[in-house]
């Protein structure tokens, strides 16, 4: 089992920008469309691919199965363990793909962009698909510039996690809900070694630390990623100062970088029962839904609660949201079977049935309403807070762009210095990540 999401390779990044400017960002026309009316029956060989590997594939399978038995004249071929990068390449270079399941939404802009997703609109709006019964934010992430390429298949939600007994030993019977109260908290919790390095940790304010991540932090302050012309509009969200100024107060009174970073340098490997949430190494920490999964298997014993991520201070409303992203699945430009490609995209992301049956093989988060509300759901009480959170208005995403994921990728870098204590002038700062993101948009549209 790993996380589906957020992850950012550079080859794909690289790949995907000469995939966009090679088809001039066209709309993709010339692709499969959608038949005037739905026909009664769908027949056929579809070719799918996905990423999930080992007992994740099984769960897929399981899936695709009972999708085959309903339309016993369509016949589904799994390539499972494919990546985006090994995916994207192939589209583009015409394989016929029909259905591609893609970890990424940062690459729903090149990949609707390009055309190397169909536009579904025409299908979906054929086939009068409910789409009120996927909130706003995931809709947002699965579309660009106006055209719907992709549609959500389950979703990974960030939150809080907090160990109960840590807690309750430093006389705390609730999570907080600010970050004001996380850093006291934090540093209540903190214990060193007798030669002042860190023993246990309340909080990591470190990005890189896990799921320490600008995006992951960004809707406690409301932090703004774009404009709606593509540019950058992080110089001016007044969030992402509140949320770097808030990290730089807590990095200095847990005793500053250097002893956070030699305590991070000995972190348990993320997906593995040495993750130091697991074994008691933090207090506190960051994590997506996906997490109760694996303490279940790994840590049955640990005694935590879940919680929203706590907000920055003047924006305390927007507790109980916080970051949404998920995994996409579009037809590959090259399908010779768009309408049966159709039919089992649609079965994956709005049945009930297939949506809980994924939930509960996989611990992620169903995209639909009636499946999140569904009786059928088999997930811990922890998990509640996930699909709370995926639900509440004031959660959010990275938007789509032209240039994926690149625009995080040039914040990143900056806001590693950041934390080190490189960088005197915090709004000069986030001015230049401005204009270098704007050149990389420009660059782009080849303007």
């Amino acid at each position: 089992m790993r996380t589906r999401t957020r992850i950012v390779i550079p080859a794909l990044v690289a790949a995907v920008a000469v995939g966009t400017a090679a088809c001039g960002g066209s709309s993709g026309g010339g692709g499969p469309t959608a038949a005037a009316s739905a026909p009664p029956t769908v027949s056929g060989t579809i070719e799918f691919w996905h990423f999930f590997t080992d007992r994740e594939a099984t769960v897929i399978q399981g899936v695709v199965d009972d999708f085959e038995k309903a339309n016993p004249g369509v016949k589904v071929v799994v390539k499972s363990g494919q990546d985006d990068q090994k995916m994207r390449q192939a589209i583009s270079a015409g394989q016929p793909i029909d259905v591609a399941l893609s970890y990424s939404t940062d690459q729903v802009g090149p990949l609707c962009s390009s055309g190397d997703f169909t536009d579904l609109t025409p299908f979906i709006e054929r086939d009068k698909v409910d789409l009120t019964q996927i909130p706003k934010t995931v809709l947002g992430y699965t579309a660009y510039a106006g055209k719907r390429c992709s549609m959500p298949a389950l979703a990974d939600v960030y939150g809080l996690y907090y160990n109960k007994d840590l807690l309750s030993a430093a006389g705390y019977t609730q999570p907080p809900k600010t970050l004001s109260e996380l850093s006291d908290m934090a540093v209540k919790l903190t214990k060193y070694n007798a030669d002042g390095s860190i023993k246990q940790l309340g909080f990591m304010p470190l990005l890189g630390y896990y799921e320490n991540a600008e995006a992951h932090w960004g809707p406690s302050a409301d932090a703004q990623w774009l404009k709606e012309d593509g540019t950058s509009a992080i110089g001016s969200s007044p969030g992402w100062q509140t949320l770097l100024t808030w990290q730089k107060d807590l990095i200095e009174r847990l005793g500053g970088y250097a002893k956070l970073a030699k305590f991070q340098a000995a972190l348990g490997e993320e997906f593995s029962a040495q993750n130091d949430f697991q074994t008691g190494r933090v207090a506190m920490n960051l994590d997506g839904e996906y997490r109760t999964a694996f303490i279940a298997d790994q840590a049955p014993k640990l005694s935590y609660g879940t919680a929203p991520f706590p907000s920055a201070q003047g924006f305390e409303s927007t507790y109980g949201g916080g970051y949404i992203t998920g995994n996409i699945v579009g037809i590959g430009k090259g399908s010779k079977n768009p309408e049966a490609a159709w039919a089992f995209i649609k079965y994956l992301t709005t049945d009930t049935d297939a949506q809980v049956k994924l939930a509960n093989g996989l611990k992620n988060v169903p995209t639909t309403h009636d499946a999140i509300t569904s009786p059928q759901l088999q997930l811990p009480e922890q998990f509640k807070t996930f699909l709370d959170i995926f639900e509440n208005e004031h959660s959010s995403t990275t938007p789509p762009s032209s240039i994926g994921a690149e625009y995080q990728t040039i914040f990143g870098t900056h806001t590693a210095k950041w934390q080190q204590g490189k960088v005197a002038d915090l709004p000069g700062m986030l001015k230049q990540v401005d204009s270098e993101i704007d050149a990389a948009v420009k660059l782009q549209a080849g303007s």
